[in-house]
This record gives C-alpha cells, structure tokens and sequence, in this order.
C-alpha cells in the first residue's frame, strides 16, 4: 500500500512551488488488520506474533478474542506481507492455523510506537465457534529445569510454559487467559510475573506460569510440597497403591514390577484382567521393555503422550522388567512417557516402571474432583498425592497403535481431545454417540470437536459425566447445536438423551456412523463402500447387525452384504458368556444350507459346559425364548474365543476377541473352510462351513495358535470375498473400514492386504477411534450431509 495523500502549510501558492523533494519513507506504508483462526489460543501464539513483529519492525497490537486471535499491524507493504506468511507457516508446535485473513484498516492517530499485547475483551461474539487446545504434557526444557538444582523450578511438580502443561482440563472460559481457567486462584509473584511480561521469556503470556512461591502445592494427608512427594513415592517403594491427581483426573499408581500390588490393584479396582498402562521415565526405558518403531516412538514423545500399544520384549535376565499381572496372557503392553512435572519426579525418584491407570472402579468415569475421589477410592490408594488446582474438565488418557505405518486411535481423550477434526458442516449438530466407549461430538463451522471419553454410559455416574462435559464444551466452544444426530437403539442412554432435547432429531443407524466417521475423516465425496465390524448395533430392520458391507455416502446407505445371523440366548448374558454365543452358532445359526457340526465334534466342547445349562440353553434356542439374533462379525470372534477354549467369561469388552489375537500372533495358518452365498437379496458369509472346519482340526490336534491365526485370515478372505462380489456389481472401489474388530491388528492388516491385492483404495480412521468412541462423529457427519442434502 502506498501513500496517497500529502498536505503542505505555508506561503506554497503564488511563489512558484512547482517542484519538491521529500527524503525519507513516504510510501510502502500499510495498515492492515489480522484475523487468525484455528488453535491459537493457548499455544503461544500472542507471544509468537509478538515476537515476528518485532523481528519486521511492525507497529501494532494482538489480542485473544473470542476463539481467535485478531489485531493490527503498521509499517512496510513488504514487512507485512511477510508477517502474514510466517502466521500461516511459522506457529508454535501446539498452534493449529487454520486460516489467515488480512484486511485493510484506518491509519490510527500516532501512539508508542511498537508492537503490544493487549488484553482480551470480555464476552463471547454471536454465532463464532471457539477451539479448545488440549492439554500438553512437559517439554524438554521444562524437563530440564525440574531436574537443574540451579533453576527456581527445581523439582517444582507444576512446572510449564507457552509450550507445555494444562489446557483443556482448566479453561472455564474463552478468550483463554488466566483469569477464566483454574489458574486465576493462584496469582503470580514478582518474578512469575516478569516472566510473563518479557517479550523474550518462553513463559510470555503463559497463562498456566507458577512457581514454587505462587503456584499450585503437593499434598499428603497434612504433609506439603516435597513431604508430600516423598511419602508418595514410599508408599509405592513399599508396594503400597497411591491415588495421584493428574491433568485430567485422579490416576492410580503403583510399581509395575511387583506382582502382588499389581494383583492388589486388580482386587481393590474390581478390574481382573484388562491390561493396565505403564508409564516410563523416557525412552531408553521404554526401549528396554517394548519393540518401538519410528511412528510409535513419534507417538510416544509427542506433546499429546498417548498410551501406545507395543510389542513387548522377552526379557532375558533373572527378574522380569514387568509383572505378569500387568498385560495377562497378552504379548502387548500399553506405555507411554511422564506428561506432567509431578510423574516425572516420581519415575526419577523410584527408577522403575509403573502402573499409572484411571482412577476409578471398574466402569465408572475417572474422579476429578477431590473429595469424589476420596469417597470414590478410599478402598483402592493407601495414600492420597493431591494439590490445589481445580481441575475443570475431565479428560482420561489417550491409547494409540500402529499396524504397520497405519495409527489407529483406540481412545481419543487427553492430549488429543477437544482439538477440532475437519468436517464439511453448516448448521451446528450435535452427535450424541453410543453406549458403549462414549464421547459425543459438537460440529459447526467446518469443524467437529469430539468430547471427553465418558466410558460406558450404562449407569448415572457416566450419564451424568456425560451431561456435565457436554454442557462444558458447549459452552466454551460457543456451539449451540440445530440437531441432534443419535443411534437407533432406543435402550441406549445416549439416544435418550438426544429424545429429551429441544431440537430437530435425526436417528443414525450404528454401522453407517462407523464407516461415515471414517470416511468424513478422510475427505470422501460421494459413495462409498463401508465394511463395519463390531459387537452389536441395532440395524434400521429392527435385527441387532455386527458384520455389515454397505454401499453408502455420509448421508444414506444401502446393505449389500452382512454375516450370517445366529441367537443370543439371554441376550446380554451371551456377550457376557461366549460360550452362550458359540451354542448360539452351532444350535440355532441361519439356515443357509450347511449341515450343522456332527454331535462328535461339538461334544468336546459342550462337554466343558454345565449339562444343566446346556439343556436350558438348548431349550431356549429350540422354543426363540430370549434369544435375539445378531449378524455380528464381534460375536463370531467371541464364539471361536470360546470354542479353543480360550474365554467362556469376559470381564471386559472384547476380551476374548483380545486374546485371540494375541493367540494367533504371527502363526502361519492355513484357512478354515468358508462359504458366501446369496439370501435374501444380499451376499452373505455362512460360518457354519468354517466352524466345522474348526472343530473338526482341533479334534485332529492342530494347536490352539494355529487355529486362532487360521480364523483371523479366514474372516479376512471372506470380507475380500464380499467386497469383490459388492464391486463386481457396481459398488464403489473406495473401502472405508469401521467398528471395533478393525483395532485388531492381524486381522485390519489381512483385510487391507487383499483389498489393496483387488486394487481398491482401502482407508481406515486414524484420529477419530475406529470403535464406538467415533460413532459421535460418523453420526456429526451424516446430520451434516443431510441437513445439507449432499452426500
């Protein structure tokens, strides 16, 4: 921009004033306001556009305003042209830039000369959504200081800066600044306060900033500050259980090398046999106990620490690195490294690995608030770490894999959550989720914001945590959803929810919001192929589904191919009980014209049964007493788990699928006799060939790893087999794979293998959770498509 206008005083008229020279900058000189949207506030972004334009030599001012960030700058056209470029390419690791948007402004009246962080106006502006940065875990120079006997912050548990610690977990309200986050209790001392002032410091404008003179305080029971660490950290060197609070929730702790407080953990915890995390002091650590590869060990060091899932060592000394008790009968173990100052001072001071789990009992949400927590696991800890800081949103942790370069989101929770995914929508939607893996999902403005993992929305802890986080970030992202997308079932709590809110209801289907959520995650336009495996999921023919192929796009789809069905005898007893399930298969499947297993083959297993209720069970499948059927892909791993004898009771959610994973390992196999047919209008895959054949090679003495591999790649060739018939007839070639089976790393790679070997493009969700825990955004994705009538 140049000037264009001058304005001369004097005796200039008359005199023969014709020509002039003026030295100096006249023109160049531009006036431009900026508008920055995506994850920009607390990230460092103010002191990064402070700093870039003080580097340019820019006048001006930025500020936090409502989810964004805005200002203006004055000086060169050049400079300024540069200053926009480095906002879109230069931000601080945390930022997410979205956009960058430069308008002109009205020259000001001449002021100080400089650039200026002003303070955030108060209020929200109508109708803007707002993005919440999650909360990140300790960087390294923060590490440094925590560990430097030297720094003020010497072994100071609540240690961060621009670049690290709370976000999510204490916003109250946007714009963020310390004055509406749990912060604003804990005002600064002189030198935190210089710290935040200077342009310089890493610390400017760090909302979180405290010391050991102003911040938060360890305690325990009446002890303070490095008393209380210390009586933390002997109770578990003496095989005690600690109650930890976190960023996100209490956490219990205990030394994930001794077997019997691990065993006392599972007892007090009433958890038997899910696999606990275990946090380690860094990666040398961690290297020792698992094989890490180069996108794991990205995972493992990236500010959002996630637990990752990874292939543990055999260890070759005398004394086990990890107690059994830890990972059961599993050849997996989740890890990840210290997110905040607090766990990195307690793996320095125990040099061990350890357990670091949700602090709750089994199946309620994590405790957050600390006399909740008290009453909650006064059965579980011996001891109490706690401090000062309110915690303001629940966030449990994050668990990832990677098959292969493949990263699937088990939970997406702390250090992941509420940052915004991309989604094409217009009117805000709420998704309400599932039952079980909740989260719900808030969409506006091209973007989805999935909430906290609640767990299983089963019972009113979880209902109402639920309520509580949904009414949160309601509220600080400013969305005030249109409609209300939910699952079909009427039973869930999340569908009942959605039924008693005063807005437009637009019913899901469960399998649909599977491979929707992975398609909207990727970008797909149009139709689709949709491949979902799970559990159970009521299908829009009112029949529970589980193995479904669909011809879909995000707003509508057509069944083109499924399992066969079979009973459920007792209904959720049988997803309890797998070896209801398997009678179930072999009593009652779908008559497709296989013969049922000759009694010879079944015997050994039935055998193993209670007589008496094998005869009630016969009954009830006999007379379709209580015996809903089910096409599910979940429930035919859960059958073949119990037919090896791998599982006749599951104490949580795909437990049996889980070991038969683990089972198969990498055995080679060759595959179980299968056939698809047609009924009915669809392709359908008869198991009933295959479970023979099952039987039938167990009762010939192949071993039970051969046979769980076997399975895994028999159910791979006939989801290529269906797919090929589906394509064949005019399906798309694009394969979005969803539901929970896919988390199975054996059989998503066996299934992507021969779909690419088809030459079709294969695509499965990586930041949204293949289980349930996306459903909320699948179902944001298919409201948006048709509120807007495109696909």
């Amino acid at each position: 921009m140049t000037a264009r206008r001058f304005h001369v005083e004097g005796i200039v008229q008359d005199v023969g004033f014709r020509r002039f020279h003026v030295e100096g900058i006249v023109q160049d000189v531009g006036f431009r306001r900026f508008h920055v949207e995506g994850i920009v506030q607390g990230v460092g972004f103010r002191p990064f556009v402070h700093r870039t334009a003080a580097e340019l030599g820019l006048d001006g001012w930025v500020a936090n305003v409502n989810g964004h960030v805005e200002g203006e700058v004055t000086g060169p056209t050049h400079a300024i042209e540069e200053f926009a470029a480095r906002l879109r390419t230069g931000a601080p690791s945390l930022a997410r830039v979205r956009r960058v948007r430069l308008t002109d402004a009205e020259p000001q009246a001449p002021g100080a000369a400089g650039f200026r962080i002003r303070n955030s106006p108060l209020g929200a502006s109508a109708g803007a959504s707002r993005e919440i940065p999650p909360d990140a875990a300790i960087c390294d120079a923060c590490l440094s200081e925590l560990r430097d006997p030297h720094d003020r912050r010497y072994r100071y548990p609540f240690v961060n800066c621009t670049g690290c610690g709370p976000r999510a977990t204490i916003i109250e309200d946007l714009p963020y600044d310390r004055i509406r986050t749990t912060m604003r209790r804990f005002p600064m001392c002189a030198a935190c306060a210089a710290e935040y002032a200077d342009p310089g410091d890493r610390r400017f404008h760090a909302e979180p900033v405290a010391c050991p003179t102003c911040g938060p305080q360890l305690a325990w029971e009446e002890l303070r500050g490095e008393q209380a660490l210390r009586a933390a950290v002997r109770t578990v060197g003496e095989g005690g259980i600690v109650a930890l609070k976190g960023l996100g929730g209490y956490q219990l702790v205990c030394d994930a090398a001794d077997g019997a407080a691990v065993a006392e953990l599972r007892r007090r915890k009433r958890r038997p046999a899910k696999p606990f995390a275990v946090m380690v002091r860094d990666l040398e650590m961690a290297a020792r106990l698992a094989q890490i590869g180069a996108g794991e060990r990205a995972a493992l060091t990236a500010p959002a620490r996630p637990v990752v899932l990874l292939g543990r060592r055999r260890w070759q000394g005398r004394t086990a690195p990890l107690a059994s008790e830890v990972h059961p009968g599993l050849p997996r173990v989740g890890l990840f490294l210290p997110t905040t100052g607090l766990h990195a001072l307690l793996l320095d001071e125990l040099a061990r690995p350890l357990v670091v789990t949700s602090g709750n009992l089994s199946d309620e949400p994590i405790a957050v608030d600390d006399k909740e927590a008290r009453d909650t696991l006064a059965t579980v800890a011996d001891g109490f770490l706690t401090h000062d800081r309110p915690i303001r949103s629940r966030y449990d942790d994050s668990v990832v894999q990677f098959t292969g370069r493949t990263r699937i989101t088990v939970r997406r929770a702390r250090g992941l959550a509420p940052a915004p995914l991309p989604l094409t929508v217009r009117q805000p939607v709420v998704g309400a989720g599932a039952q079980l893996k909740h989260t719900f999902t808030l969409a506006a403005d091209g973007r989805a914001h999935i909430g906290p993992h609640t767990g299983d929305l089963a019972d009113e802890p979880t209902y109402e945590a639920f309520m509580a986080s949904y009414e949160h970030l309601r509220a600080v992202t400013g969305i005030e959803p249109d409609a209300v997308a939910h699952d079909l079932h009427p039973g869930y709590l999340s569908t009942q929810w959605a039924e008693a809110q005063p807005l437009r209801r637009i019913p899901v289907q469960h399998h649909h919001a599977h491979v929707a959520a992975c398609a909207a995650e990727h970008g797909v336009r149009g139709r689709f192929l949709g491949v979902a495996y799970d559990g159970l999921g009521l299908g829009d023919d009112g029949t529970l589904w589980g193995g479904e192929v669909l011809v879909a796009d995000l707003s509508g789809y057509r069944r083109v191919g499924r399992f066969a069905t079979a009973p459920l005898p007792g209904g959720d007893a049988a997803v309890r009980h797998p070896s209801r399930t398997a009678l179930g298969h072999l009593l009652g499947g779908e008559d497709l014209g296989s013969p049922r297993p000759f009694p010879w083959l079944t015997r050994p297993f039935t055998d193993r049964l209670d007589p008496a209720e094998v005869t009630t069970l016969r009954a009830m499948i006999a007379r379709d007493v209580n015996c809903p059927r089910a096409s599910s892909a979940g429930r035919l791993f859960d059958t073949t788990a119990a037919l090896i004898g791998l599982a006749d009771q599951v104490t949580y959610e795909g437990e049996p699928a889980v070991l038969l994973e683990a089972t198969a390992g990498d055995e080679h196999a060759v595959p179980l006799t299968h056939r698809v047919v047609r009924a009915h209008g669809l392709w359908v895959y008869d198991p009933m060939p295959t479970l023979a054949d099952l039987l039938r090679r167990q009762l010939e003495g192949e071993s039970v790893a051969r046979l769980a591999a076997a399975f895994h790649l028999t159910v791979a060739i006939v989801t290529a087999e269906l797919v090929e018939r589906a394509v064949t007839e005019g399906a798309p070639r694009t394969v979005c794979l969803g539901g929970g089976c896919f988390v199975n790393r054996r059989l998503l790679t066996e299934v992507k293998r021969r779909l690419h070997a088809q030459g079709l493009r294969v695509l499965v969700g990586g930041e949204v959770p293949v289980g349930d825990g996306g459903i909320s955004y699948g179902q944001a994705a298919v409201a948006a498509a048709r509120l807007t009538g495109k696909g």
